[in-house]
């Protein structure tokens, strides 16, 4: 079917993309701050331009055709590269009084924020920055609901999630940014009876442990692995902060488990020896994440290359 571009309304495509990645008529009327019914009209108003039904419903929500997927990545970056060309204005740092809000757990925000603090007090010393603990390894809610920025951490499912959509043609509301790669490294004090002696799986799950539980849960991605391996190992306390669980380890005989950049920044890392995991344990990606309705805000563009700045800065070495 032939189109006529010149009588095209943009405005449809628009609604396209936002359906497309919501899967939801609700939710992309509420991002296009439009009613549901003007979101249904514009996509029967482009079922006739196009001559396919483009999305279908199902359960809750709506399910691309294939002409809709085949349509869709093009659309989408043809209308991010006309929106980063025409949004008005650039952030002007300089001037500006945004309060950005972050999302991140201490180990993480003892990384960047020193860095960032110094950016914000060269840059934008009107910028407000504020930053809330993070309570969970998928703060896609969080996003969603407005209630951060940018949640900043270890997210592997969601990223792989993200990942597995995006190449099947399934939207997904979110972007994400490689910060900086990690390690986690199990963590004793001076003096404990494993320090001097290579450490064992045998003697890392006969020991008593203390976990580092965003959520509160008894339970985190070491104990997957050793469950993977047929083995488990005793959890006496669990605590939600990095630098709780390094001053509790350094004064008792518990092991913990940490990124190893942390330990250098704790201010104790002279009372500590870290060895590393007896296991395989994948590396520690830290991300940022952020829903795409912020995806060109210039504001939103500046915070993101600060925070990356920052990452590079901390990690540039000596």
């Amino acid at each position: 079917m032939d189109v006529n571009f010149r009588t095209l309304d943009l405005n449809l495509l628009r609604v396209f993309d936002e359906v497309m990645a919501e899967r939801n008529l609700t939710r992309a009327a509420r991002n296009l701050a439009i009613t549901q019914p003007a979101v249904s009209n514009a996509l029967r108003r482009l079922r006739e331009v196009l001559g396919d039904e483009l999305v279908r419903r199902a359960g809750a929500g709506v399910e691309p055709t294939p002409r809709a997927l085949a349509l869709w990545p093009t659309v989408r970056d043809a209308l991010r590269q006309l929106q980063h060309t025409l949004a008005p204005g650039e952030f002007d740092a300089g001037i500006a009084d945004t309060t950005f809000l972050l999302a991140m757990a201490d180990a993480t925000a003892a990384e960047l924020m020193p860095g960032l603090i110094r950016i914000v007090e060269e840059e934008a010393r009107a910028v407000s920055l504020r930053v809330l603990p993070l309570t969970t390894r998928d703060p896609r809610r969080m996003l969603e609901q407005e209630e951060v920025d940018v949640a900043i951490g270890y997210f592997p499912a969601v990223v792989a999630s993200l990942a597995a959509r995006g190449q099947s043609g399934v939207g997904e509301p979110f972007e994400t940014q490689r910060l900086y790669v990690g390690q986690y490294v199990c963590v004793m004090r001076q003096g404990h009876p494993l320090a001097d002696a290579p450490l064992t799986l045998d003697s890392f799950c006969d020991a008593r442990h203390l976990l580092v539980s965003f959520s509160g849960r008894p339970y985190g991605f070491i104990d997957q692995t050793l469950g993977a391996l047929g083995r488990e190992r005793r959890i006496v306390v669990t605590v939600n902060q990095f630098f709780t669980a390094g001053r509790v380890v350094a004064n008792s005989d518990l092991l913990t488990v940490m990124p190893r950049h942390f330990a250098r920044v704790t201010g104790i890392d002279d009372h500590l020896v870290l060895r590393e995991l007896p296991f395989d344990q994948p590396l520690v990606h830290v991300d940022a994440l952020w829903h795409r309705r912020a995806q060109h805000a210039h504001a939103h563009g500046w915070l993101r290359q600060a925070l990356l700045r920052s990452a590079q800065a901390a990690f540039a070495g000596p």
